[in-house]
């Protein structure tokens, strides 16, 4: 199977909310809009997007129908600092503060108005422990 693009889809009883607050929060534009389902794109990045779903729509099977849980979305960014001060002037929830991870993460997370935790990450250096566990080409710098 070729890939041609891969982003998650957010299935929820709010739609408009939850696009609002990608587009408010984390610069996101709309680029496809319909009271059922929403497709954004980053505005810094065109390669990343996210999408909104009404998650009992029609085309979702009758099985896999259930507001989203249990997921966190990691956004890598080159300020972290800067979206932390951010995110909180703007006052989101902050689940976790900014905090530097010996894994090689300096990061905090807050969360959308579904409860989906959103990792705000910058890569940082690991600690001696934890470089040994990354592949060679895979190192945070």
């Amino acid at each position: 199977m070729k890939t041609t693009q891969f982003y998650p889809v957010i299935m929820t009883d709010d739609v408009a909310g939850t696009a609002r607050f990608y587009v408010d929060y984390l610069r996101f534009r709309f680029a496809f809009e319909s009271d059922w389902y929403v497709h954004l794109q980053s505005m810094e990045d065109e390669s990343v997007n996210i999408a909104v779903l009404q998650w009992d729509h029609e085309t979702v099977p009758a099985a896999g129908r259930a507001p989203t849980g249990g997921l966190l979305l990691n956004f890598e960014v080159d300020d972290v600092d800067a979206e932390y001060q951010r995110a909180v002037a703007r006052g989101l929830p902050i689940l976790k503060p900014l905090t530097d991870e010996a894994f090689g993460q300096r990061h905090f997370i807050t969360r959308d108005p579904n409860g989906v935790m959103i990792d705000v990450i910058k890569p940082i250096p690991p600690s001696a422990e934890f470089l040994a566990q990354y592949a060679e080409d895979a190192v945070p710098a």
